[in-house]
């Protein structure tokens, strides 16, 4: 007894390892530790040890569970629990913040004593959610703790930067560069600040950046956590409270969204429909009323259907799935109803059957007119107009007004030459006059839609594999049966019992670029690290832009020499079916559809984004960096 009192006296700062009993199970293991023995007031935390895949929640658990919580019994008090910065969670439409690992939930002790006895409830998550609680007891003897290394880990500051939050959901920081920040993304605070699960669009300015985050509907000011990544990985959490400021000059988006429109008139997706329509105009015999009806018709199709797509797209993206440009293409049920309206029009252009409508001279039904130019919309998606990826970006990132605004001058660039005939009926005359060239027109046309239809087939391949395939020609059959024979048109009706056998299959990239290899970000990550050149193709199989840059441009002998010439890494990411890394990527550049082609030069912090229709001489030239 006399030597420990001695050793005691010797040592005066020996640490005493003061710790609670410990809570544990297969999921996790927790107890109460201190950061100092010595009271009244003493930090203590809530440490956890999470088995692999399991997780608790962050005092903003997001759409789902609850935050850990703890409660002392007198005379002891407890502040509230301090959190480190979380991570994203997502499963389907759900978008979490959580903790895993080892974790550290420190707060303040009052009135300790000699010991603080204290009972905790968590909520721990993996496949499955189990609801977990503990009593601990902590002995406080005096002197340090053995545990105080353990609260010395990065701590999270108020932010330096000043921050304002615009009505569009525009975070602005005044400051920090683009060669200081890699990443950054912005946790709320409280639920009811945000859609959690939208993306964050991070922009540098000549002042600092930007973050386009998506505010919910009626939300509270808006206060969290910022976490700002370097380019060598390391981390810094702000706290920020970002004063409300005024919303960002927007460029001409509405302007540029019309020229994209009106430039998609011309585009492979839509022009057999624009020939179409002028067959039909031009059976009209220049009777101006007829001709404005049909325009007007036409257009009151494509308007309706381009605001309903892009309300569909705004309210996915406010419950936090990460839709973009062309998502409906990634539903193989989606893509066979297509292929299939496209394989009638094939039969019907063919002359295999007649539409049993009132199509007489002079009397096709305005309903006909407005279901064109809600087909015109709809096989429009998959191609991309030069300036329409910069106003569909924007439009998902402004106001709802705003953003309907842009498609909605979308829809009249796409309507604009038949508006022009509703405006002026005497351009019709310059139609020629019904006769055999019609027919013959028709019967050309009918070899389009028979490609477009093949094309949508090896996309449906591409998502479902041969059984996906074999149904849509099964469906193909059935249709083209009950449409040449009328009295087996009921048998129609068997399609609607194909499509719920449709299934999204996981496949491999096709990667038909030499060279190329997958994108994730971890090997772009290692090869910025080594300094090596990367060129970026995200794409899709129902892209049909993607796949004529493909074959126009990425596999022209030149570029294909430029880039074994500058030792280039081509990765290709396909976004044929839904994928939350290239997501993310085209989110990170403010794009929200494919193609997008970037291109990181050795060492550079941003990479350079190439148009979206490609040219040979514009690829060479960002390889060797005289663009």
């Amino acid at each position: 007894m006399r030597a420990l009192l001695l050793l005691f006296l010797l040592f005066p700062g020996l640490a005493f390892g003061a710790a609670s009993n410990v809570f544990t199970s297969p999921r996790d293991s927790v107890r109460l530790i201190s950061a100092s023995n010595t009271g009244p007031d003493v930090q203590l935390a809530l440490q956890f040890q999470l088995a692999p895949g399991w997780h608790i929640y962050w005092s903003n658990p997001g759409d789902a569970g609850f935050p850990p919580g703890i409660t002392a019994a007198a005379p002891a008090s407890l502040g509230p629990l301090g959190f480190p910065p979380p991570e994203l969670f997502h499963q389907g439409p759900v978008t979490a913040y959580v903790l895993s690992g080892n974790v550290l939930l420190a707060f303040m002790a009052h009135n300790a004593g000699s010991s603080v006895t204290a009972t905790a409830s968590w909520l721990v998550c993996s496949n499955i959610c189990i609801p977990e609680h503990a009593s601990f007891t902590l002995p406080l003897p005096g002197g340090p703790s053995a545990e105080a290394a353990l609260f010395t880990g990065p701590k999270i500051i108020a932010s330096p930067f000043p921050a304002t939050i615009a009505p569009d959901g525009t975070l602005t920081l005044t400051g920090p560069t683009a060669a200081q920040v890699a990443a950054a993304h912005f946790f709320p605070a409280a639920p009811g600040m945000l859609a959690n699960g939208a993306p964050q669009r991070l922009a540098f300015t000549a002042t600092g950046l930007t973050l386009g985050l998506t505010l919910a509907p009626g939300h509270k000011p808006l206060t969290g956590l910022l976490e700002l990544t370097d380019p060598s990985g390391a981390t810094q959490a702000l706290t920020l409270a970002p004063a409300p400021g005024a919303a960002p000059a927007h460029p001409p988006y509405l302007l540029l969204a019309f020229l994209g429109g009106l430039i998609l008139n011309f585009m492979p997706c839509v022009f057999p429909i624009l020939a179409m329509k002028a067959v039909l105009i031009s059976r009209l015999g220049g009777v101006d009323t007829k001709i404005r009806h049909e325009a007007f018709g036409y257009t009151f199709g494509v308007l309706a259907t381009m605001l309903a797509m892009g309300a569909t797209l705004l309210a996915l993206r406010a419950l936090g799935t990460a839709a973009g440009w062309g998502f409906q293409f990634q539903s193989p049920i989606f893509v066979a109803l297509i292929a299939w309206v496209i394989f009638a029009l094939t039969l019907n252009l063919a002359g295999l059957f007649a539409l049993s409508a009132p199509a007489a001279l002079g009397r096709l039904p305005v309903q006909h007119s407005i279901s064109t130019g809600a087909l015109a919309v709809i096989v429009a998606t998959p191609c991309s107009a030069p300036f329409m990826g910069s106003a569909v970006a924007a439009a998902l990132a402004a106001p709802p007004f705003m953003a309907l605004g842009i498609f909605l001058s979308l829809g009249l660039g796409l309507a604009a030459p038949f508006l022009l005939l509703a405006s002026i009926p005497r351009l019709a005359r310059l139609i020629p006059r019904p006769g055999a060239w019609m027919l013959w027109l028709q019967r050309a046309l009918a070899l389009p839609m028979a490609a477009t239809f093949a094309w949508l087939a090896w996309v449906l391949f591409h998502q479902t594999g041969t059984p996906g395939l074999l149904l849509l020609l099964l469906g193909a059959a059935i249709l083209a049966a009950a449409l040449i024979r009328k009295p087996l048109r009921p048998l129609a009706l068997a399609l609607l019992l194909l499509l719920p056998l449709l299934r999204t299959q996981a496949a491999a990239p096709a990667l038909t670029l030499p060279g190329a290899t997958p994108y994730t970000a971890a090997r772009l990550a290692q090869l910025r690290a080594a300094k090596t050149p990367v060129f970026i193709d995200l794409t899709a199989a129902w892209c049909v832009t993607c796949l004529v840059n493909e074959a126009t441009t990425l596999k022209n002998p030149g570029v294909e020499a430029a880039f074994a010439a500058t030792r280039t890494a081509l990765l290709v990411g396909d976004w044929t079916n839904k994928n939350p890394a290239i997501t993310a990527l085209l989110a990170a550049n403010q794009r929200d559809g494919v193609p997008l082609y970037l291109y990181y030069a050795p060492g550079a912090s941003t990479p350079l984004i190439l148009p979206q229709i490609l040219t040979s001489a514009e690829v060479q030239a960002a390889l060797r960096g005289s663009r």
